[in-house]
């Protein structure tokens, strides 16, 4: 069992008005390779949202919700905008604290989704700071299983229909990066299948269902995980589906362009009916998730060698 004197939630970031938009992606960006002009295109994405990122609100919400039952101070960081990681390290340093654990808001294994806030972790860690230790991938936890069934049969119940198709969504990356995931490649993907079996089990479905991908950036001669949602949406036979975003554990910019916006024009034009189920959030199970986490015992820091960094990277948040 871990024994800790604080939680740090450790997340992407996202800007909080217009003008912070364009310096929020460059820092996203910075040396990666990513083309300019998908970098005005996702702006373009922000702007049509007053150039505000909801994870920001949503971490905030999680933060307030962990505070009653976390038992010790839980502070919040982000690796891309304010309030940056290391201003909110050297802040636990000014408090005392002595060793935190690290809940990165993402669930899964990958270059971008965990080893990425491993490297966060070394570069924000203060000299004679806390100690920081990131908990384990979680989506396999009954706490995330849970949560997410909850709000898939609530889309279902919206949809009125039984007939209704899963497909569970989570972002893009590489091919590249898709292998090498894991200590024997190939976990991110792996980990996904594993978490929409387990939310379909827990509905009680027998019915197939799918894992498609979204929100790609990059140069196009690279190979991404595909099918992408809309194109899935556009060829698949089904009556009706409901999306069910199982890559990301809160409704950020990611999810409300790439699913609320364009697949949902798709679904209509189609006149395919449509649900999208609710991600995480603060839905109670998850957030008791995290607390029982900390319970746990230390993970195991991942080798130095397991997911290589790529040369393309996610973009928004």
């Amino acid at each position: 069992m871990g024994t800790y004197d604080a939680l740090l939630v450790l997340s992407f970031g996202g800007p909080e008005g217009p003008d912070d938009v364009l310096p929020f992606l460059e820092n996203v960006v910075r040396g990666r390779g990513v083309p300019r002009e998908r970098l005005l295109e996702v702006a373009e994405h922000y702007q049509g949202f007053g150039g505000v990122s909801p994870i920001n609100q949503q971490n905030r919400d999680l933060v307030e919700a962990l505070r009653p039952i976390a038992g010790v101070p839980v502070y919040w960081g982000n690796r891309n905008w304010h309030p940056f990681g290391e201003d909110t390290v050297r802040q636990m340093k000014a408090d005392g604290v002595r060793k935190a654990a690290v809940f990165a808001t993402s669930a899964f294994a990958g270059y971008s989704s965990c080893r990425q806030y491993y490297e966060d972790i070394a570069r924000i860690s203060a000299e004679d700071g806390p100690e920081l230790v990131k908990m384990r991938h979680f989506g396999d936890h009954p706490g995330f299983v849970a949560a997410m069934a909850d709000h898939t049969r609530a889309a279902l119940e919206r949809l009125g229909r039984d007939d209704a198709r899963l497909v569970f969504t989570a972002h893009s990356i590489p091919v590249s990066m898709a292998e090498t995931a894991g200590p024997s490649g190939g976990l991110y993907e792996a980990q996904l299948r594993r978490s929409a079996e387990l939310v379909s089990q827990a509905l009680g479905r027998t019915q197939p269902w799918d894992l498609v991908w979204q929100s790609r950036s990059g140069p196009p001669q690279v190979p991404w995980l595909e099918p992408d949602v809309c194109d899935f949406l556009r060829k698949t036979d089904a009556r009706s589906v409901v999306l069910v975003p199982i890559g990301f554990v809160s409704d950020h910019m990611e999810v409300v362009y790439d699913l609320d916006t364009e697949a949902r024009q798709v679904a209509a034009e189609l006149g395919l009916p449509m649900e999208r189920a609710a991600t995480a959030g603060t839905h109670p199970r998850f957030v008791q998730m995290v607390r029982e986490l900390m319970d746990e015992p230390e993970p195991i820091p991942c080798a130095l060698t397991c997911c290589p960094p790529p040369s393309v990277h996610r973009l928004t948040s």
